[in-house]
């Protein structure tokens, strides 16, 4: 990922340096169970333990003869053992996946720790803010066209519960990642016993392989970064329904604005949505990993490396790229301006057409049929509505009368309180409060 969006925390745990040293770590703690267990001699794990990790620098030199990205590093790092002797019994018994796929998995599960504690802080934005306009009159809208009143906390709190969900989702596929192989060569323990596995499983806070080949097969990696697409996706959500409501002709969400902000080199009036179609881009990329990490899970026999690139690539990306839309998506909640004034004239723009489902009813418990009388009568209003701009209780009364039939005002009173759609939210607003 570019620098450009990468924050420093999660920018760390992808490092090159980062990883260096996460290979250390899980090679000393091999070397201290084979010296445990009495299968090398017990005076090399301290002079191991002691090597600095190599440079990344170093190990590049080095790789760019031996093509191989394990043995260089072991080799950089044997040349900062004191003596070098001791890493003779460095990766003994190992294979290269070994190492590599339980460092992955440390990094998967740090990464995953940021982005939970960013979607616990996002999760109670949206669930403040989804509360703050609990009463907060807006129109809903259904293609994109006038429905029926609602409350722009009600928005909110779907997006408040969806992004609970997604955060749940990656705890669960923490634990997916959270993996350990340490079983040699094509995963049979036959130069390294099971117990070397559980030993540096249970240092590093990780879960022994149920079962290994020569890798951990993709199944979880592929649940993880899919989980991250639907995150990301949730935070596009978002950012849509923000897009959406800056819109010119709409005017009832507008993003935080700053002091010196520009939003056109050419026109000084534009106050444009830019986080939010910046969340919108991002998602894609986080989306765009999801099938070439699917396409990790079937690999020639017990292992073949057409993963490798693919990850090396698509794993940083995708944590970083929904690090930073987390990070975005908190300010936008946090800083997003409702304009309640805006919103309640929007839902009376139409004259009254948002409460021809409610007419609709009454006519039919007054004893109208539904398809025969009563819907026709109530769309012949609408549409005259719809076309002359006359208030929809006007032309109702004209279709009324046409059709012999006296309405009952008072009743159309209540039917036409925008108040009177919201009532029964309690109980989500109630489950919103409780959301953590």
């Amino acid at each position: 990922m570019i620098e450009r969006y990468t924050l420093p925390e999660m920018g760390r745990v992808w490092s090159d340096a980062h990883k260096y040293e996460l290979w250390c770590r899980v090679e000393t703690l091999v070397l201290e169970a084979h010296a445990k267990a009495g299968t090398v001699p017990a005076d090399v794990v301290e002079p191991v333990r002691a090597a600095p990790p190599p440079t990344p620098e170093r190990v590049a030199e080095i790789e760019a003869t031996t093509q191989h990205d394990v043995i260089a590093f072991l080799s950089a790092w044997a040349d900062n053992t004191r003596p070098r002797e001791a890493a003779a019994y460095v990766h003994f018994g190992m294979t290269s996946s070994d190492l590599l796929d339980t460092a992955l998995a440390v990094q998967l599960v740090e990464a995953t720790d940021i982005l939970l504690a960013k979607a616990d802080a996002l999760v109670a934005a949206l669930r403040d803010h989804g509360l703050a306009h609990r009463d907060t009159l807006r129109v809903g809208r259904t293609h994109g066209i006038h429905g029926e009143p609602d409350v722009w906390g009600h928005r909110v709190a779907d997006f408040a519960f969806a992004m609970a969900r997604s955060r749940d989702r990656l705890r669960r596929a923490r634990a997916a990642v959270g993996v350990c192989a340490i079983s040699g060569a094509v995963g049979t323990y036959s130069n390294i016993d099971p117990e070397v596995e559980r030993y540096v499983a249970a240092e590093l806070g990780l879960t022994p392989a149920d079962v290994s080949t020569q890798v951990v097969i993709r199944d979880g990696i592929s649940e993880w970064v899919s989980t991250l697409a639907i995150m990301a996706t949730v935070c596009e959500a978002i950012a849509l329904e923000v897009r959406h409501g800056q819109r010119t002709e709409v005017r009832e969400l507008w993003e935080p604005f700053g002091k010196g902000q520009k939003g056109s080199s050419a026109m000084p009036h534009k106050k444009n949505p830019i986080i939010s179609e910046r969340l919108a881009g991002m998602a894609r990329i986080v989306r765009a990993q999801v099938v070439p990490v699917l396409e990790g899970i079937p690999l020639w026999h017990e292992r073949d490396i057409s993963h490798s690139s693919t990850e090396r690539i698509a794993l940083p990306d995708a944590a970083i790229a929904l690090d930073y839309m987390l990070n975005l998506t908190h300010r936008l909640v946090t800083g997003l301006v409702v304009d309640a004034e805006r919103m309640r004239a929007n839902l009376e723009s139409t004259g009254g057409l948002i409460y021809t489902s409610t007419v609709l009813l009454e006519l039919v418990n007054a004893g109208m049929s539904r398809d025969d009388e009563a819907y026709p009568l109530v769309q012949r209003a609408a549409m005259e509505t719809w076309e002359t701009g006359t208030p929809f209780r006007e032309t109702l009364r004209t279709q009324a009368a046409a059709a012999g039939l006296t309405l009952d005002e008072a009743r159309l009173d209540e039917v036409c309180r925008p108040e009177r759609y919201v009532e029964r939210l309690d109980g989500v607003f109630q489950r919103l409060a409780a959301l953590s």
